[in-house]
């Protein structure tokens, strides 16, 4: 059973389809990607069925050459069942999540995502949407440093299991 990773933003088109992406390309390169599989959604259903914003886009290709694949959806309760984790990028998203999960039961699936960064200490992923390319420059400098602290952290446990 692969590990399963779902990244979360508001409106599925900047943050988490970055994150995801950028997951996508590290897990390849370490050679795990039939380890560990990843998706994104939204905590909004402002853009359900939309691509990755073209300013977040140019800003992947230019700093990774990665190309952000997907389309936006928006969270739902199964992914409660359907993730090992699910990565929060702001404190919103964070209680947002945690608000469809009243009992508690998947709290401790739940991270902000910037726990795993290990070379900023931002303790959120800003969102760029509204602001200029340095922003959106920014965020992927910052989730470039938070999925390879995450990809450690799961390579880890794994082999603790």
């Amino acid at each position: 059973m692969p590990y399963k990773l779902l990244f979360v933003c508001l409106g599925n088109i900047c943050r988490s389809p970055s994150a995801e992406n950028i997951m996508n390309h590290l897990i390849e390169q370490a050679g795990l990607s039939n380890s560990i599989v990843c998706d994104s959604a939204g905590t909004s259903s402002y853009h359900i069925g939309s691509p990755p914003d073209r300013r977040m886009s140019a800003a992947a290709a230019a700093q990774l050459g990665i190309q952000l694949r997907g389309r936006a959806r928006q969270f739902v309760k199964s992914d409660f069942q359907e993730f090992d984790l699910i990565l929060a990028m702001d404190r919103d998203n964070y209680d947002n999540i945690l608000a469809l999960d009243p009992t508690g039961q998947y709290h401790n699936k739940v991270h902000l995502m910037c726990e795993f960064c290990t070379r900023h200490n931002l303790k959120e992923v800003p969102d760029p949407y509204y602001g200029g390319i340095e922003g959106f420059n920014r965020v992927i400098d910052l989730l470039v440093d938070a999925c390879e602290g995450l990809l450690q952290e799961i390579s880890k446990q794994q082999l603790e299991a």
